[in-house]
């Protein structure tokens, strides 16, 4: 045996066999064997094993697709998690096993080809699919291991599908909309009236709470601004009442502690259930994969109705909330006022006592 000259490297030059057994702080124990003709060789060897434990021992150790979802259920405050939750226990099955660090389109690939098979529209595959985005997101510019590493690298590059088979919105005429507000019960009519007069989306209309009433005495009104965690877009959005939704809002008042609207005493938390379904239908409005049939048809209805009265396109915008910010910032009395016109001239349409309370 050749006289040893790094701690933990032995090395014979007759018989050409060498080892490793080496110590090291942080790391343990590195143990290695090896063939080498010369002592360079076998240098080469040392470092070699002791490299590779190093790395090895600050390789970042990916955590499980389901982890992260679980970690991401637990932490997240939206209004919509519960829907997340659906769309991952859906995919779990597919990637729940998997590290984060294997989850890209190609592992996605399957799934996406499954949910086609099932006849599930595109839109709600590219919902699930943001989900997962939105996690790997997280995990790789948020999350952080005890030694301060991302869970993830980078995030990977998801293409999402897009099979041509969206539902097209149906925007209700004066007749349509009498029908099927004489069909709904009394709080989804009552809740029909808001989104139809102001453009709010279901999930808006499903939450809207009495702290988010502001008095604006310059206009004769109030006006409720939305904070951005419960808009689609993220950001805080103004909603002007006319006199429809005034009497709305006053006859509601007091109802429930929280919440504008509620049943039973409790906030109603979708629109679009099986009472809303049966509703439509005896109202003898179309029905189809490829036609909506919920709430959001209301939406479409409203922004018809805007156009139809000669409303400008940058109002209409405003009031179908493409806006950002804070009223405080960005609206004074007077712009709340011009948008509350634009709003009151819908009460001027003939026919427009459909749109008010049921008696």
């Amino acid at each position: 045996m050749s006289k040893q000259r790094i701690p933990g490297l032995y090395w014979d030059k007759r018989t050409r066999k060498g080892s490793v057994d080496k110590q090291i702080q942080g790391i343990g124990r590195v143990r290695h064997r090896f063939t080498a003709s010369t002592w360079q060789e076998a240098q080469a060897e040392y470092h070699k094993a002791i490299g590779g434990a190093k790395t090895k021992m600050t390789a970042p150790v990916f955590k499980t697709f389901r982890e992260a979802a679980t970690k991401y259920l637990n932490e997240e405050k939206k209004s919509s998690l519960s829907r997340d939750a659906g769309c991952l226990a859906n995919l779990d099955p597919w990637i729940g096993l998997l590290q984060i660090d294997q989850i890209h389109q190609g592992t996605l690939a399957p799934y996406i080809e499954h949910r086609q098979k099932q006849g599930i529209k595109s839109s709600t595959v590219v919902r699930e699919l943001a989900v997962v985005r939105r996690i790997l997101t997280l995990a790789s510019r948020v999350w952080r291991d005890m030694n301060n590493q991302p869970w993830l690298i980078v995030t990977p590059l998801l293409r999402m599908p897009n099979w041509k088979d969206a539902a097209q919105a149906y925007p209700l005429s004066k007749d349509e909309q009498r029908r099927l507000f004489k069909e709904l019960p009394d709080h989804l009519t009552e809740m029909a009236v808001f989104a139809v007069n102001t453009g709010s989306r279901e999930s808006v209309v499903a939450e809207l709470r009495w702290s988010w009433e502001i008095r604006v005495p310059e206009i004769g009104s109030s006006v409720f601004l939305v904070p951005g965690k419960f808009t689609k877009n993220g950001t805080n959005c103004l909603i002007v009442l006319n006199s429809v939704v005034q009497t709305l809002i006053e006859s509601r008042r007091n109802k429930h502690k929280t919440h504008v609207f509620d049943y039973r005493g409790n906030p109603v938390a979708r629109m679009n259930n099986s009472a809303w379904k049966k509703a439509w239908l005896r109202a003898g409005l179309p029905v189809g994969s490829d036609v909506l049939s919920g709430p959001h048809n209301l939406r479409h209805s409203f922004a018809r109705r805007l156009r139809s009265i000669g409303i400008p396109l940058e109002t209409r915008k405003e009031l179908m909330h493409h806006i950002d910010g804070d009223i405080t910032v960005h609206y004074s009395p007077a712009e709340a006022g011009e948008l509350l016109k634009a709003v009151e001239k819908l009460t001027k349409e003939e026919g427009v006592t459909m749109l008010r309370l049921p008696t």
